[in-house]
């Protein structure tokens, strides 16, 4: 009777977890969450394309990056955890001038795991996210 309940209990356990994994999968965010979050905060100066031409870029006196090339310049790998600290400021807190502004607001919110590229899941903003990923899916040859 014991190994029977014991069986039963891991079959449950085990139909969870495949069920959480179904949900978390789910509400992973995509590059269409992304794009309008990049429309929000990014295009005024990167441009809608997202080649760095926004309405503010000439005003900036920096040109803003192209950024649907970043994994060209990189040899092709879309390098995602420097892209977040770009986006979440860490990487540049030692530009001097008007560089990007941060972005609090992209860092409220519910996390998700995300897979920077080390094999590790790490809590990450899920607004975060999206925009990562809306930056990947644009990604082209150059």
């Amino acid at each position: 009777m014991k190994s029977a309940m014991k069986g039963g209990i891991w079959a449950m356990s085990a139909a969870g977890l495949l069920g959480l994994g179904a949900c978390m999968e789910a509400a992973m965010p995509e590059a269409a969450d992304g794009r309008a979050l990049f429309m929000d905060y990014c295009a005024a100066c990167h441009g809608p394309t997202a080649v760095g031409n926004g309405e503010l870029a000439a005003d900036l006196g920096i040109k803003p990056a192209d950024l649907t090339h970043i994994a060209a310049r990189r040899g092709g790998d879309f390098p995602r955890a420097e892209v977040l600290s770009m986006i979440d400021g860490y990487a540049r807190s030692d530009m001097t001038g008007p560089g990007m502004p941060e972005f609090g607001e992209l860092l409220k919110g519910d996390e998700v795991p995300l897979d920077t590229g080390d094999g590790i899941l790490t809590p990450t903003p899920r607004k975060m996210v999206a925009l990562l990923e809306y930056l990947e899916s644009i990604q082209q040859a150059k």
